[in-house]
């Protein structure tokens, strides 16, 4: 009997202490998410999983919760040294042949992240993955000089070994090959794959390798960037990563819609300096003496003026969502846009809002089913507010719509790998291309346009009527959208 009674003490005590402890360490995580006055709906989602998920929404806070904004990706000292290798061309903005929004634009980028604006640059656009591969294949064999070659996923299949097979070829011509990888982009590839490339010379590293005890520190925060660079002269940056399905759509989907663009032109230099910050971030050395562009090949595609803006978790400013914010709202005809996944923040949610009351066309394009369920309902919860403004959404029919397009009225237009969501904003590292062109921008309007032939306009009625279970899952899903 004593010992019964003494067991039970016992267990009494184990239990409350680990209650204590349990609530000690929640209330002090709220107190941090409080302390670092983020975006209030951020940290009320955050403290939501902390109270709906005992225990569970501890180790995801610790996972996917912590910020590192304002750490630096690489020394002052070392960036001022790329800076010098990228050989800027000194522009003179108020002589630029811009609207004033265009201007404006344009100061945005040079402020957020000092982007130089660069002229005359030529642009091949890319809506299909064989397409955009056939040309990449070949810019790949024709290297002399370098590549520097930056995928968040690079898969072991028909394309990535061939891709593979062409560096290590190219390397053992005297070609210099750098890759790098998102670790966690690309987890699930054998690293026997990206070994082999290592054994033949070619210098492939992982961005951010997740293991422990670096595991709850740098699992949430991925390289997401799609970014080639051929020579110094020649380079690639949009939405498609190394893998087939980008091809023949995968196993899931009958076809894979992308956007893809090759550039020439000094805005090469600004892709270069990208690579070099990320390589140098990943602990490799500087590439200051990286080979000079050589040349640029003569080419028949429309020409623009371009700026390149990359964004991440360690910026002082959310850069892509605020020329994001100011595109929109300056808008005075039209806002064609292409997402994957739509889970706008607020800021960008009421900027379609004004835009659409205002009597702008705002177009919104998602597919009917993305690559995430998850996702996806989190995507249908921000449509029937977003119709109740007179914002156009169309779900596109025929497959994958993985293309992150931004076209505003008749000149301005966003093109590269940055979803229309809090992960690609706030987490993850992202590039896009900002082009100042009436050529291009109607070539990616013509483009939207011809999507709509493949997509179905949902309208108020028909949305009121889908099912309660389904707008339950949108609600609840809803509540994770700052954090998915």
């Amino acid at each position: 009997m004593f010992e019964t009674v003494s067991a039970y003490f016992n267990m009494s005590w184990v239990y409350y202490t680990f209650i204590c402890i349990y609530a000690a360490t929640t209330i002090t995580i709220i107190g941090v998410i409080l302390s670092e006055n983020r975006n209030p709906v951020k940290s009320l989602a955050w403290v939501t999983v902390l109270f709906l998920l005992p225990i569970a929404g501890i180790i995801l806070y610790l996972f996917f919760g912590r910020s590192i904004k304002n750490k630096r990706m690489i020394s002052r000292r070392n960036r001022r040294k790329l800076r010098k290798y990228e050989k800027s061309p000194a522009v003179d903005r108020h002589k630029l042949s811009l609207s004033e929004e265009s201007l404006l634009m344009v100061n945005l980028a040079g402020t957020l992240a000092s982007s130089p604006y660069y002229p005359d640059n030529s642009v091949e656009i890319f809506t299909d993955g064989a397409s955009k591969f056939e040309a990449f294949k070949n810019d790949l064999k024709n290297a002399r000089h370098s590549i520097n070659l930056q995928y968040y996923i690079f898969e072991d299949d028909n394309i990535g070994r061939e891709i593979r097979d062409i560096l290590i070829e190219r390397h053992q011509a005297g070609v210099e090959v750098r890759v790098i990888y998102d670790h966690v982009g690309s987890f699930k590839v054998k690293s026997s794959f990206f070994k082999k490339m290592r054994q033949a010379g070619i210098q492939a590293y992982p961005f951010l390798k997740v293991s422990f005890p670096q595991l709850g520190t740098r699992i949430n925060w991925r390289n997401h960037r799609k970014i080639c660079i051929i020579d110094g002269s020649i380079g690639y940056i949009g939405g498609m990563n190394i893998a087939d399905r980008y091809i023949d759509g995968g196993k899931n989907f009958d076809n894979w819609r992308d956007t893809h663009l090759r550039l020439v032109g000094p805005v090469v230099r600004a892709l270069r300096y990208s690579f070099a910050i990320d390589w140098n971030f990943m602990g490799q050395p500087l590439l200051e003496n990286d080979s000079d562009i050589v040349s640029f090949p003569v080419t028949d595609a429309p020409r623009a003026g371009m700026q390149l803006l990359t964004s991440g978790p360690t910026s002082q400013w959310s850069n892509i969502a605020f020329m994001f914010h100011k595109a929109i709202a300056g808008a005075k005809k039209r806002v064609y846009l292409q997402t994957p996944y739509f889970l706008p923040t607020e800021g960008l949610l009421k900027a379609l809002q004004v835009a659409a009351l205002s009597h702008v066309d705002v177009r919104v394009m998602i597919p009917r089913h993305s690559d995430s369920k998850m996702l996806t309902y989190a995507s249908y919860s921000y449509i029937a507010e977003s119709l109740k403004s007179g914002i156009k959404i169309y779900f596109y029919e025929t497959g994958m719509l993985h293309a992150k397009t931004l076209i505003i009225d008749n000149e301005f237009a966003s093109v590269g790998s940055t979803n229309f969501d809090f992960r690609s904003f706030e987490c993850n590292f992202e590039s896009n291309i900002f082009i100042y062109s009436g050529e291009v921008n109607d070539r990616l309007s013509e483009i939207f346009r011809q999507d709509l032939t493949h997509s179905t306009r949902i309208t108020p009625f028909e949305w009121r009527d889908r099912p309660y279970s389904q707008k339950a899952m949108e609600s609840i899903v809803r509540l994770l959208s700052p954090i998915l």
